[in-house]
């Protein structure tokens, strides 16, 4: 794992089209905004293990 440390207002760029930027910093919250192409997903994590658990939708249904 590779470990950054970052201010408000500063920066992560990853590949050539996503970049994450700390927003703020409250307590132990910390606020990103994430910039990525529409065809990027972008979920926090809990989301993301929900969205993989959850089994594949028949054709034609949603």
């Amino acid at each position: 794992m590779l470990i950054l440390t970052r201010k408000v207002n500063e920066s992560l760029i990853v590949g050539d089209d996503i970049t994450i930027t700390v927003l703020g910093v409250k307590g132990n919250q910390v606020r990103l905004g994430v910039t990525a192409p529409r065809d990027v997903a972008v979920h926090r994590e809990e989301i993301y293990q929900r969205i993989s658990d959850e089994p594949p939708a028949e054709e034609g249904e949603r």
